[in-house]
């Protein structure tokens, strides 16, 4: 799994099975005194607690970029996902129509709350908005000339 920074992708490690595991432990021997059920700095190896404050030290990196990153060039990008999203479930057989169709809708509303606070990228996502919504009713006509 990675996160997207302004300067590009970030790889997360969520801690893999081990720290599953020793959650679930914590869990079961009636609560953990660490974070969300796991385990506590204090049961941590030197390496576990070496590697715990490298993420978090690279999670305050990743908040200082976001922080240092300008609102609408963030939402652009989400914008962006939404519209690969919604090609994404256009382009399989048979097209997810309603899976589609919430993306687009959460894209289209996301531009039209935004108007033109998203500076340079609006009209590029406006256009791409255009584009899916004309294939989205092209293959939607298509299909059911099919039937």
């Amino acid at each position: 799994m990675s996160l997207w920074t302004p300067g590009g992708e970030v790889p997360v490690d969520r801690g893999g099975d081990r720290a599953r595991e020793e959650a679930a432990r914590a869990n079961s021997a009636g609560g953990a005194a660490g974070l969300a059920g796991g385990p506590s700095l204090e049961d941590l190896t030197p390496e576990e607690r070496a590697q715990a404050e490298a993420m978090v030290q690279e999670m305050a990196q990743v908040q200082q970029q976001i922080a240092a990153t300008p609102a609408g060039q963030l939402v652009a990008n989400h914008a962006m996902g939404m519209y690969e999203l919604a090609a994404i479930k256009l382009s399989v057989e048979p097209p997810l129509f309603a899976e589609a169709q919430l993306a687009i809708d959460a894209m289209a509303a996301v531009l039209d709350a935004t108007g033109d606070r998203l500076g340079d990228d609006t009209a590029p996502l406006r256009q791409g908005l255009t584009q899916l919504q004309m294939a989205f009713v092209e293959l939607k006509n298509r299909g059911s000339a099919d039937d």
